[in-house]
């Protein structure tokens, strides 16, 4: 079995870079597109993506689970493959069919055709991708080394092609040609370990957890994905710029704890078949220290520098992102703590019914706060949208592994690490408060952060982050 350390490492690299590359692209993007241009990407972006959501239902969790269990015998990983393969080739095809007609009655998006004919070539492969697939096998290197090598190639043809404010469909193109790209090689590549078959294709087994997760996924996105198309609907382009550039930036730096929890299912799934609870239990603590560890600081430092790491990111004309972002930082803390009581948690145990319940309360509040607070308040409202809506599915969420596990909330703990990161507020509060300029105090800062979080783990060491350490300064 693949080390969880070494794993952990290929994917948080993968995760991370995910937003690192778009990072070292965007300033100049959207320096050269504008605001509005960027917005109306983003806007239709969010369109094809809630329409990948419902091609794609529960397939990544059911995906990964059921190759997990059965990697090192082919004849039965061919078998899982098929049948979740081309039950996701037939959603994709009713997506597609279900796009085309959606575009031809709704006007606001039949006057941007060409996006949206860009969009559904993103639709029209992303099956392809199967990332279940190889996650379920733990092959971590693969999928790293490979969409590294497209994400170079992604960055350089940005900045050939990009040149004018009218190239935003280029731009666009670009990004859709990385999906696609990778979706080839990835369908390719994966021959290596299974045999591609219809006939005695098994659908039918997977269809109440395909189908349960996947609602589970279509309704997450009404506070997050439908919460871009919504805001483009109700107050146009440039305020969707606003909030996808605040939201971007936030993605990035919960990128690499996302990759953490990614690479824990599998194997929290493999503790619970062979029955080792109390492992399990261990397992879902580290994670909660990890999580405080790391978190707690960086929202800080993000929330009071939030003008200058969007000046820095985005240019000007791009100030209304500040609030939205102070107001999104921390679900950080809230959306890490969720992953890892769901994720590591809840889908492991197969509660699937316990986390559809969770984004049933979740998509009701989103839905009821879009409709109160985006019309008068667009961006800024729909950050508050979101973080409403993720503190209710945490409740949920804790509630029901409570009721698993016996874990509660450890208001004790978490009350410890925002104790010890309060010296920290105030000297960060204190350099950004200086006449030292932006860029200067803002690289302080992240030196006070760093000696910081050393000091700590020096004081109270992290095993997991002291193997992490070791494994990197190795391969170094």
């Amino acid at each position: 079995m693949p080390s969880l350390k070494k794993n952990f490492f290929y994917s948080g690299f993968l995760t991370t870079a995910n937003y690192i590359f778009p990072l070292l692209t965007y300033p100049y993007v959207s320096r050269v597109l504008g605001v509005t241009n960027i917005g109306l990407c983003n806007f239709v972006d969010s369109i094809i993506n809630y329409f990948i959501l419902f091609s794609m239902m529960g397939i990544n969790i059911v995906g990964i689970r059921e190759v997990a269990a059965c990697k090192g015998n082919r004849l039965k990983l061919s078998n899982v493959f098929n049948g979740l393969f081309w039950l996701n080739t037939f959603t994709t095809v009713v997506a597609l069919v279900v796009l085309f007609v959606t575009v031809m009655m709704i006007e606001q998006l039949r006057e941007h055709w060409d996006l949206m004919v860009v969009g559904a070539v993103k639709l029209a492969t992303n099956f392809m991708l199967v990332e279940w697939f190889y996650k379920g096998l733990e092959q971590f290197k693969f999928i790293t080394i490979r969409t590294l090598i497209v994400k170079v190639l992604y960055v350089a043809s940005v900045f050939i092609f990009i040149n004018g404010q009218n190239d935003f469909v280029i731009y666009y193109l670009l990004t859709v040609l990385m999906i696609t790209i990778n979706a080839l090689i990835n369908i390719i590549y994966s021959k290596r370990y299974v045999s591609f078959h219809f006939r005695g294709v098994e659908i039918r087994k997977y269809f109440k957890s395909f189908w349960i997760l996947g609602i589970y996924m279509l309704l997450t996105s009404m506070y997050t994905t439908l919460n871009v198309a919504y805001l483009g609907f109700v107050a146009g382009e440039t305020e969707v710029g606003y909030y996808t550039t605040a939201s971007k930036i936030f993605q990035i730096f919960i990128a690499l704890f996302t990759a953490f929890t990614g690479v824990m299912l599998p194997r929290m799934s493999s503790l619970l078949s062979e029955g080792k609870v109390d492992e399990f239990k261990k397992y879902l603590s580290k994670s909660v220290e990890i999580l405080y560890l790391f978190s707690i600081p960086i929202v800080i430092v993000a929330v009071i520098y939030a003008p200058v790491i969007i000046r820095i990111v985005a240019g000007e004309g791009y100030e209304g992102a500040i609030l939205p972002m102070r107001i999104i930082m921390p679900l950080f803390a809230i959306i890490g703590y969720e992953q890892i009581i769901v994720v590591q948690g809840l889908m492991p145990l197969k509660q699937d019914k316990s986390i559809l319940r969770n984004s049933i309360a979740g998509a009701f509040v989103g839905i009821i706060l879009n409709i109160v607070l985006v019309s008068s308040f667009k961006s800024v409202g729909s950050s508050i949208v979101w973080l409403v809506s993720e503190l209710v599915v945490l409740a949920s969420a804790q509630y029901y592994i409570g009721k698993c596990l016996g874990v509660g909330f450890q208001w004790k703990r978490m009350l410890k690490w925002i104790a010890i990161y309060m010296p920290l507020t105030g000297i960060v509060w204190g350099v950004y408060a200086s006449p030292l300029g932006n860029l200067l105090s803002f690289i302080l800062a992240g030196l006070a952060l760093f000696v910081y979080l050393s000091l700590i783990q020096i004081i109270m060491p992290n095993d997991v982050v002291r193997g992490l350490l070791n494994r990197i300064i190795k391969q170094g």
